[in-house]
């Protein structure tokens, strides 16, 4: 008898254990990491009692074929939840508590605001206003970022500047090349940034802008007179593709065809390849690059070759059209 009481209380305090692990009820915030597969989706719930079986979870994954799908970010999940239900939720963007915002390589502070404000994660016009003010351009950094919607203005700039602290300005406790302090790095980083098509690229044309600045040349960088244009309204673009010899000649400290030297600041906010890039030039005397319309540039050391490809160029241009 006294054998079945202990028996029979083992069996209840199983039973009370189990249901206590397996009752719903309770929220748990999951953070589903940037390219994170199904199978390891899978198993962060599991870990997190969001599911009971991460082997289910992935059936259901397998079965409607969404495993590219799922949304990273951070959700809020109730404790135990039907494995359909959660995989709804991982397909769905509204059901996330972040904003997933891509911030690419070479974008200027507006192009930036405009997509925070897209994405409901802050004010615009307060964003580009605390920008200008302090002269971030340059230092809000390219990458995918999770925003929590509606956030300050301030606090999304400071994440965008720490992971530039992050990023970036390790590189600098190696010193700079001479004549070059942070501020000039950034400058030719961001014209770097908006004229690189291909990442190897990055130190050539890095080297023909530093061979340019050291021989007091103007840089005649385009992208510097795309920025001092401004928003394009026939093209609907910050970036004008097409300049005219009337363009080169905006009147803007910008414009490195008609102002000597460096520009004032950044023109756009580079990514570390081509941070590095100033840093660590390739060791070429070029002066001049023309592109190749292949996606590729074409370097010289003298104008009179350069002048040479850049017609080389243009017939092969011609003669496709």
């Amino acid at each position: 008898m006294k054998l079945r009481n202990i028996s029979a209380s083992l069996v209840l305090l199983a039973v009370l254990a189990g249901a206590y692990f397996f009752w719903p009820g309770g929220s748990v915030k999951v953070v589903i990491p940037e390219g994170s597969s199904a199978g390891q989706v899978a198993l962060l719930l599991k870990k997190n009692r969001v599911v009971i079986s991460s082997v289910w979870f992935r059936a259901i994954v397998r079965a409607t074929g969404t495993a590219r799908k799922i949304m990273p970010g951070e959700y809020t999940f109730r404790r135990y939840m039907s494995a359909e239900e959660v995989l709804w939720r991982l397909l769905h963007s509204t059901y996330i508590n972040n904003a997933r915002v891509v911030i690419p390589e070479g974008w200027r502070m507006e192009q930036i605001a405009e997509r925070l404000a897209a994405n409901g994660v802050t004010d615009k016009a307060r964003f580009e206003e605390l920008v200008r003010k302090e002269r971030l351009e340059g230092y809000l950094f390219p990458s995918t970022y999770f925003f929590k919607k509606n956030t300050p203005a301030r606090e999304v700039i400071n994440l965008l500047k720490s992971e530039f602290d992050r990023q970036v300005r390790p590189m600098f406790s190696k010193g700079f090349p001479a004549g070059l302090d942070e501020g000039k790095v950034l400058v030719l980083a961001s014209i770097v940034e908006r004229e690189a098509a291909i990442a190897n690229e990055r130190p050539l044309i890095a080297a023909v802008y530093l061979n340019r600045y050291y021989k007091r040349m103007p840089l005649e960088a385009d992208p510097t007179v795309q920025y001092a244009l401004g928003y394009n309204e026939k093209e609907r673009t910050y970036w004008k593709k097409r300049l005219t010899y009337r363009d080169l000649e905006v009147r803007s400290a910008y414009n490195t065809y008609e102002v000597g030297g460096l520009p004032p600041g950044p023109i756009c906010n580079p990514g570390a390849d081509s941070v590095s890039a100033v840093l660590n030039p390739a060791k070429i005397d070029a002066l001049y690059f023309v592109a190749d319309r292949k996606g590729r540039h074409i370097f010289n050391v003298s104008f009179s070759e350069h002048k040479k490809a850049k017609h080389r160029v243009e017939q092969a241009a011609r003669e496709k059209d």
